[in-house]
C-alpha cells in the first residue's frame, strides 16, 4: 500500500422467522476457543473434522469436491507429475469440481504464481521436513501493489500446507517509490493457510477479501504487513514486526463503513520481533475492525497500540478492541482511548468459527 502516515408480523411467521434465524447460527458456530492455549488443539480437532465425518453441514459443493481427490506431484528436477507450481496449475481445468492436491517437493520455486477464480478445490501441500519456499522479487513499482504477490489467489475453497511464501525483493529504503511488495494475496472464499510461512517487509499479505483461517503460522513483515479487507481468523499465529526506521504496523484493515462485513481475529497470537513502537494496527481507511485476543504481546508494541493514522475523525469509525492479552505489549497503561477493552460477551463473536461461517467450510489439513 502506499500513503503510509499517521409494520407487523404474524405470529406464525414471526416463530418461522425466529426458528430460521436459530437454525442458521446454530450451523454457523461452534463452542468457543478455549482461554487456555493448550486445549486448543482438541478443540480444533473436535470441531473442524475431515469432509466425510460432516456429510450435511458442510457446503454441498465442497462435500461432493471432497469425495474424489486427485494428487499431483511438483519435484524439481524431475520424478513427479510437473517440474514447476505453475505447470501444475495449468493441468486443473476450467470451472474445476474436485479436490486437487499439488503436493509440491522441497526446493526454491521462483514463479509468479496465480490461481484464477475459475480454478476452486485446489490444495498445496509441501512436507513439514522440507517446506517448499514459493518466492518471486515483484514490487509495486513493476505491477501494482496487490498483483506484486508472489503467490496470488482467486478462487475459492483454497488450502495451503505446510509451505514458505515470500517475496524476495530488497527492503523498502523508504525513498525508492513502489517498493512495497506483497508475498501472498487471498482473494477467494473460504481459504484456509496451516503452518506457512510468509514473508516480506512492508505490505506482505494483502487478505484482501472473503473468510479465510490461518492456524499454526509465521507472517514477517514491517508496515502494514497484513492489509485488505478479508475477514479472517487468525489463531496460534507468530506475527514477526521486523525492526524498521519508519513507522511499524502489524494490520491496515481496510473496512469502509459499520455495514461492511469484513474484519481480522488473532487469538491465541504471539507477537514478536525487533522493532520498537510498532502499532497493532492503524486506520488506513475509515472503519477497519480488528480484535486480539489471548495474544501474548512483546516489548516491540508501542504502549499506544493503536493509531487513527493523524486523522482524529477515524478515532469514532474504527472498531479496535482487546480481550485478555498478555505480555508487555498488552499494558493498557498508555492505550488510546479509541481502543477498547471487551466485555466476555463482545469478545465471543471473535472466539468463535462463526466469524468466518468456518462450520459449513473449514476442513483440516489432508493426510496424503
Amino acid at each position: 500500500m502506499t500513503g503510509i502516515g499517521i409494520g407487523n408480523v404474524e405470529v406464525g411467521a414471526l416463530i418461522t422467522i425466529i426458528l430460521i434465524f436459530a437454525s442458521t447460527v446454530s450451523s454457523q458456530s461452534s463452542p468457543e476457543i478455549p482461554e487456555d492455549k493448550s486445549q486448543v488443539s482438541a478443540w480444533f480437532d473436535a470441531n473442524v473434522m475431515p469432509a466425510s465425518e460432516r456429510t450435511g453441514s458442510i457446503d454441498a459443493v465442497l462435500a461432493q469436491a471432497e469425495t474424489e481427490p486427485t494428487v499431483v506431484k511438483v519435484v524439481q528436477g524431475g520424478g513427479g507429475d510437473f517440474e514447476t507450481i505453475t505447470e501444475a496449475i495449468e493441468s486443473v481445468p476450467e470451472g474445476n469440481d474436485k479436490r486437487v492436491i499439488i503436493s509440491i517437493g522441497p526446493g526454491s520455486y521462483k514463479e509468479k504464481i496465480k490461481i484464477e477464480r475459475t480454478k476452486p478445490f485446489i490444495t498445496f501441500h509441501g512436507d513439514p521436513n522440507g517446506m517448499p519456499t514459493l518466492t518471486f522479487d515483484g514490487t509495486a513499482h513493476d505491477y501494482g501493489t496487490v498483483d506484486s504477490a508472489s503467490l496470488i489467489v482467486e478462487s475459492d475453497f483454497f488450502m495451503a500446507v505446510n509451505l514458505i511464501i515470500e517475496n524476495s525483493a530488497p527492503r523498502p529504503d523508504g525513498k525508492t517509490v513502489g517498493a512495497q511488495a506483497v508475498a501472498l494475496r487471498i482473494s477467494g472464499d473460504e481459504a484456509a493457510f496451516y503452518n506457512c510461512k510468509i514473508i516480506g517487509f512492508q505490505d506482505t499479505l494483502c487478505d484482501d477479501r472473503g473468510n479465510h483461517f490461518f492456524m499454526n503460522c509465521y507472517i514477517h513483515g514491517t508496515v502494514d504487513f497484513i492489509f485488505g479487507s478479508g475477514k479472517s481468523l487468525y489463531l496460534n499465529t507468530e506475527l514477526y514486526v521486523d525492526g524498521d526506521t519508519g513507522l511499524t504496523v502489524i494490520t491496515a484493515q481496510a473496512r469502509e463503513s459499520r455495514e461492511e462485513n469484513t474484519g481480522y481475529s488473532f487469538v491465541h497470537c504471539t507477537i514478536t520481533g525487533t522493532a520498537q513502537g510498532a502499532y497493532l494496527g492503524r486506520a488506513w481507511k475509515t472503519s477497519p475492525k480488528v480484535v486480539y485476543a489471548y495474544t501474548d504481546m512483546s516489548e516491540v508494541i508501542n504502549p499506544e497500540g493503536w493509531s487513527h493514522n493523524l486523522q482524529p475523525e477515524r478515532a469514532q469509525t474504527v472498531f479496535y478492541g482487546e480481550y485478555k492479552n498478555t505480555g508487555p505489549g498488552a499494558d493498557q497503561a498508555g492505550r488510546v482511548p479509541f481502543a477498547v477493552q471487551l466485555t466476555e460477551n463482545v469478545a465471543q463473536e471473535f472466539l468463535n468459527l462463526g466469524f468466518i461461517e468456518g462450520s459449513r467450510w473449514l476442513l483440516p489439513p489432508p493426510n496424503i
